[in-house]
């Protein structure tokens, strides 16, 4: 389960965050533990879509370390991805986000994928 935070602003179309995700280290498959952080730009659509839905192309670079057992690695990573920001109520909304990772240096996996939701709060 990846645990973790963003904030972030937007303008019309395009957008900022900076954003921190944590993976546990698995001991029992093995799988190794992933902390990332980034900034990131957003491209959203001009508006709410038909239900109340506002779509984003997203792109970012910054660190990572990968932790499995007494091995570990830290360096750069960049990350691509979108989602959809959904209005629930008021300025409330659901955010959906899949992001695919690229791992520089010498990591366990190269590469890995997200799936995020999340609360998202528009002003």
């Amino acid at each position: 389960m990846v645990r973790g935070f963003s904030a972030g602003a937007g303008f019309l179309i395009v957008g900022f965050e900076f954003e921190y995700a944590n993976t546990a280290e698995d001991d029992e498959e093995p799988l190794p533990g992933l902390r990332t952080f980034s900034g990131n730009l957003l491209l959203n659509t001009p508006g709410d879509l038909l239900g109340g839905v506002q779509l984003y192309a997203t792109t970012g670079f910054g660190g990572y370390r990968e932790e499995l057992r007494d091995n570990s690695e830290t360096n750069v990573a960049a990350n691509l991805g979108g989602g959809a920001k959904i209005r629930l109520l008021g300025p409330l909304r659901l955010r959906l986000d899949y992001r695919v990772f690229k791992l520089q240096g010498s990591p366990l996996n190269s590469s890995y994928q997200r799936f995020y939701a999340g609360a998202n709060l528009a002003f």
